[in-house]
């Protein structure tokens, strides 16, 4: 499994940049695409997921309403789109796959993991 992650920089805060996910090298052909962040120091956090095949997309109390996952039109590629960040969105956001949705916030369902992509926001 091949992750590449982009997107992330420096933000102030009210920002609204958009992270990019392109998977590749996979077992199968439409996968569950997450997003996970983890602060300095703090435990990865699942952002929000979305299938490839289809369905509704599922994300975290905390970016409801600010943050939109989406898939891309490539196969097995994924966006988040942030608005309204804050400090506290600050992190390393990774993009990781799994077959299916089932307990997508769960980090230790998920390898391997890519390099991650920076968000400061300041």
């Amino acid at each position: 499994v091949q992750l590449v992650e982009s997107g992330g920089g420096s933000v102030q805060a009210g920002g609204s940049p958009r992270l990019s996910c392109a998977a590749s090298r996979l077992l199968y052909n439409t996968n569950c695409m997450t997003w996970f962040r983890q602060s300095a120091g703090g435990e990865r956090e699942g952002v929000a997921a979305i299938h490839t095949g289809g369905g509704d997309p599922y994300y975290a109390d905390s970016v409801k309403g600010r943050f939109t996952i989406s898939r891309g039109n490539a196969r097995n590629t994924a966006y988040l789109q942030m608005n309204s960040l804050t400090p506290e969105d600050s992190g390393m956001y990774y993009c990781v796959v799994k077959r299916t949705c089932g307990s997508w916030a769960s980090p230790t369902l998920y390898s391997p993991w890519g390099q991650g992509t920076q968000v400061t926001v300041s």
